[in-house]
């Protein structure tokens, strides 16, 4: 029991990870300062300083994030802020082909698919932000929460139907 969620725990923690370096690596090649990279939520744990980034790990190790200076990656050009935006899910894809049929390319999976889901500080809603923006020629609350609760409502269902269909 204890080896299977310890493969578990540690394919989802590389899984994140590797998540957050495409997003670091596309920020790089766009010239996008980069402040902290991080594995975990709440308290921190840990914190080195790399590369003029802050490195951390933090208590619960359910998430990770890559911080960048969003004013920089705003005044990139549309396909250069998609590029960093969907860098993450385009690595959990390259992954899972890699490693189908396996724990790991399962997780990648899952991570891509659920990163497209248009719900909040998720890549899909980031991406659907960028877009709406750029189409509006301005941001525009009305829209932007529309696209917000419309994401919630949609990964609310998928998670539902899941969950339905498991019982």
């Amino acid at each position: 029991m204890i080896a299977p969620t310890l493969n578990f725990i540690i394919s989802f923690a590389f899984a994140l990870i590797l998540h957050e370096l495409g997003h670091l690596t596309a920020a790089r090649l766009c010239n996008i300062p980069v402040n902290e990279v991080g594995l975990g939520w709440g308290p921190k744990i840990l914190q080195r300083r790399f590369e003029g980034f802050d490195c951390q790990l933090r208590l619960l190790p359910i998430g990770a994030f890559v911080r960048m200076d969003m004013r920089v990656l705003q005044l990139r050009s549309l396909h250069q802020q998609l590029f960093v935006l969907g860098a993450g899910i385009g690595v959990n894809f390259i992954l899972a082909a890699l490693t189908w049929g396996s724990l790991f390319g399962v997780l990648n999976l899952g991570l891509a698919i659920g990163n497209c889901i248009p719900l909040y500080q998720q890549d899909g809603w980031k991406g659907a932000i960028v877009l709406s923006r750029k189409l509006l020629g301005k941001p525009n609350r009305l829209v932007e929460w529309i696209v917000s609760i419309f994401g919630g409502l949609f990964a609310l269902g998928v998670f539902t139907k899941a969950v339905l269909s498991a019982w």
